[in-house]
């Protein structure tokens, strides 16, 4: 029979631990990371640079470093969300606690209240890892009342703005190009979190395509020099389509003080444009209760990883409650950008209307 102390027991069994740890406070909750490879935690200490605390650990998650091991198990695909293609995690559930495995990677992960671990060659796949460290901390907001946006945001003048888009729809294009302007500040990539009229973001800094890069100044010398002249030689539509993601470290490009994580949310924008578009772009305020078949940008499923405060998981049919989007978002201001995809345009909305007003 398989039980969490033993599968915990075999993940770590032969790779100890160094003695030094990373500690992240976020606000106010403290995540220690340990790990058996030194390298691995100077590249998680330089990535959450802006978040390193000190003191006692609310929990720990350890990242081993070690070859790729199934641990006999016999994983069941977890189901993707629509409009998402090929298989990317699987999972098994034990007594008290959810093994979830990465598809292409084999990295493995171990998902309990007591203990948290990445196995497997974390220093090939750091990202899978501090998505995994990041998904702690967005299991405590949940926990405490915070519902899960698919959105992007950031700060202006304490005013925070959500950015909603259907895939590949461009919000982190457009929430990069408004971070260059003075006084915005950065909150969340990828997935914001609403609750009591404020907005919560991550530690997660952005990743982008090529696409996005080579069309922003601060951006394309982010790319080899051979890179960008392939990339400039590709068709617009598989630029936009290509998949190949880059880490932007924020306070290395934009400048110090850069990064907030959280703010009072004024505003949502939900980018509805479309690349075939030939009608020219508008934003204008709607009634989200009129339109509510665009929450389908803004509602994100809690994922695999997800562990209730009774230590319940979720099961891959269950649905977010559209209602409670709804009363999240009843008090904040929401526009739709729709016609055609229009950076230049959307950015000076946002800072003329829904940051700096």
């Amino acid at each position: 029979m398989i039980t969490l102390q033993n599968i915990a027991h075999r993940m770590q069994s032969g790779f100890p631990l160094c003695d030094g740890e990373v500690l992240l406070d976020l606000d106010g909750y403290k995540i220690a990371i340990q790990s058996n490879s030194e390298e691995l935690l100077e590249k998680l200490g330089i990535y959450f640079a802006h978040t390193l605390g000190h003191g006692s650990a609310d929990i720990v998650v350890k990242a081993i470093q070690r070859p790729q091991d199934t641990y006999d198990l016999t994983f069941t695909d977890w189901k993707r969300e629509p409009g998402k293609t090929g298989r990317k995690d699987a999972y098994v559930d034990i007594e008290q606690a959810r093994i979830i495995q990465k598809v292409r990677t084999s990295m493995v992960f171990l998902q309990s209240q007591s203990e948290r671990i990445a196995a497997g060659p974390c220093l090939e796949n750091d990202n899978q890892v501090i998505n995994f460290i990041n998904a702690q901390y967005m299991n405590h907001l949940q926990q405490n009342g915070a519902l899960i946006c698919h959105a992007s945001g950031l700060c202006a003048r304490e005013k925070g703005l959500g950015i909603a888009g259907f895939s590949g729809g461009g919000k982190s294009t457009l929430m990069l190009h408004l971070l260059s302007s003075d006084n915005v500040q950065y909150l969340t990539n990828d997935r914001l979190f609403l609750k009591a009229g404020s907005a919560i973001g991550i530690p997660k800094l952005p990743r982008v395509n090529p696409g996005t890069m080579l069309h922003d100044p601060n951006l394309i010398d982010l790319l080899p020099a051979e890179r960008i002249k392939a990339l400039k030689a590709l068709p617009p539509s598989e630029l936009w389509d290509l998949e190949e993601k880059y880490d932007v470290f924020v306070e290395d490009i934009y400048g110090p003080n850069k990064i907030i994580d959280h703010a009072t949310l004024n505003a949502f924008l939900i980018l509805n444009w479309k690349r075939e578009s030939e009608v020219p772009c508008t934003i204008q305020e709607i009634n989200i209760e009129e339109h509510v078949d665009l929450l389908k940008a803004v509602i994100k499923s809690p994922g695999p990883f997800y562990q209730d405060v009774n230590a319940n998981f979720i099961s891959q049919d269950m649905h977010q409650d559209s209602l409670a989007y709804l009363n999240a978002l009843k008090n904040v201001r929401i526009y739709e950008a729709s016609g055609k995809i229009d950076f230049t345009y959307a950015k000076d909305f946002c800072l003329q209307h829904l940051l700096m007003e």
